[in-house]
């Protein structure tokens, strides 16, 4: 069984038992996070989608790390006008490992 959810702006395909990396989510390590934004469920042949969510379902994820993702570089430059501009950015992530998917009634 898996889902597609949505969380922080962004969709990821999501399995029982595997770990995903989303934009930081309030909780600390060992919470249980409950994600019922989820917008298709599939089961072999038979997929579920909604429109623009599937009624009931819901994912179950324990938070595992409240880390930060690898550092982006940013550098802004014009040609021939001794313009230049670096810094970084390091993103707040939650890593969650998905315990069940819930259909509901």
């Amino acid at each position: 069984m898996y889902a597609v959810i949505e969380t922080g702006g962004k969709q990821y395909r999501v399995a029982p038992g595997g770990v995903i990396a989303v934009e930081r989510l309030p909780g600390s390590v060992g919470d249980v996070v409950e994600l019922s934004r989820v917008l298709l469920v599939g089961e072999g042949e038979q997929v579920k989608v909604g429109a623009p969510v599937v009624t009931g379902a819901k994912v179950r994820a324990t938070i595992v790390a409240q880390a930060r993702g690898p550092k982006i570089m940013v550098f802004k430059f014009k040609r021939r006008k001794k313009y230049r501009r670096k810094t970084g950015h390091r993103q707040q992530l939650t890593r969650l490992r998905v315990e069940e998917i819930a259909m509901g009634a």
